[in-house]
């Protein structure tokens, strides 16, 4: 009698599990059944974090039959955005769409109002942008060697400009510092096309900014000498890396990523990390974003999660070493 009562007990909590699984199923195969929303932390209207969204928004609603909602809450270096990502409620509806900021900050500031790793749930490193090494005529250097020997033969008289104190700029010019064993000064800008004005007119001596300055490269008013990406870039096929160039190792590139709030359902993490890997890799919209100097990639969450790591104890070691200090 007993064993018919336990075999009895056993099969209701079969059918039980066998119906939340397939529940389970049913809310993913679905999902999303609602608006999405995306938070960008970084990056100014036109900016790559905002074409990467707004080029692939279309493309999701036509796979989902949702909108994407594209939030830009910008400003104080990524906290403001990415401090709005942690605390969303973790029901697959939000994301947060990120930069290096987020590997940058935590060794820039003494206190955030999140933690960038427990707080958040990896999705995928959407795209890589690469920053480019760009002088000025004036700079007796076409090539990456050929500029550090001149830097170290004059020590403090090449300035550098940035979009900013703390930015990707800024770091890689430190990291080039660093690994070269030259003093290159940081004058830094409320952007990254303002300090390519500067550039063009003399201000300043070099750069380790965005695409920006390419239309000035092409017209012989400035030379670009390398890309800061571990790989060349698909756009500037010619160009060479850092790394490859004279500096081994060198990397420093302007990735953008995705992440959940912690706690994210990873059915919901996996299916949001294929749709827009997807999306990423239909042919127009990489030749979009090749065309602009952006190279999509679309990584797995675990990749991400390893990715940031590496970020994170890197960049931390580069702004302990310079003093870098938030604006």
């Amino acid at each position: 009698m007993m064993r018919s009562m336990e075999k009895y007990i056993l099969l209701i909590i079969i059918s039980a599990l066998t119906s939340i699984a397939k529940a389970q199923t049913t809310v993913i195969d679905n999902y999303p059944i609602k608006p999405v929303r995306f938070v960008l932390s970084f990056g100014a209207p036109g900016g790559a974090p905002d074409i990467i969204a707004r080029l692939v928004a279309p493309k999701l609603s036509e796979v989902w039959g949702q909108q994407m909602v594209i939030d830009a809450r910008t400003g104080a270096g990524g906290i403001i955005g990415t401090e709005i990502g942690a605390k969303a409620a973790p029901d697959g509806y939000t994301y947060l769409i990120t930069s290096p900021s987020h590997a940058i900050n935590p060794a820039l500031y003494s206190k955030l109002p999140y933690d960038p790793i427990s707080d958040f749930t990896p999705v995928s490193q959407l795209a890589d942008v690469p920053n480019i090494v760009v002088v000025h005529p004036s700079v007796p250097a076409r090539s990456v060697k050929e500029l550090m020997a001149y830097a170290k033969a004059n020590p403090g008289k090449l300035n550098y400009g940035s979009a900013g104190s703390g930015s990707s700029q800024h770091l890689a010019g430190e990291l080039f510092s660093k690994m070269a064993g030259v003093k290159l000064v940081h004058v830094p800008y409320k952007s990254g096309p303002a300090a390519v004005i500067d550039l063009v007119a003399g201000q300043v001596q070099l750069t380790f900014g965005s695409s920006s300055a390419l239309p000035n490269v092409r017209a012989g008013k400035l030379f670009a000498l390398a890309v800061t990406t571990s790989k060349r870039v698909g756009s500037l096929p010619d160009m060479p890396t850092v790394s490859e160039a004279g500096l081994p190792g060198y990397e420093a590139s302007a990735w953008y990523a995705m992440f959940g709030p912690a706690r994210t359902p990873k059915a919901m993490v996996d299916k949001m990390q294929a749709d827009f890997s997807r999306v990423l890799k239909m042919s127009d919209v990489q030749d979009r974003l090749v065309s602009l100097t952006i190279e999509p990639i679309g990584s797995k969450p675990a990749e991400l999660e390893a990715f940031l790591k590496r970020e994170i104890a890197k960049w931390s070691v580069v702004v302990k070493e310079s003093g870098a200090k938030a604006d």
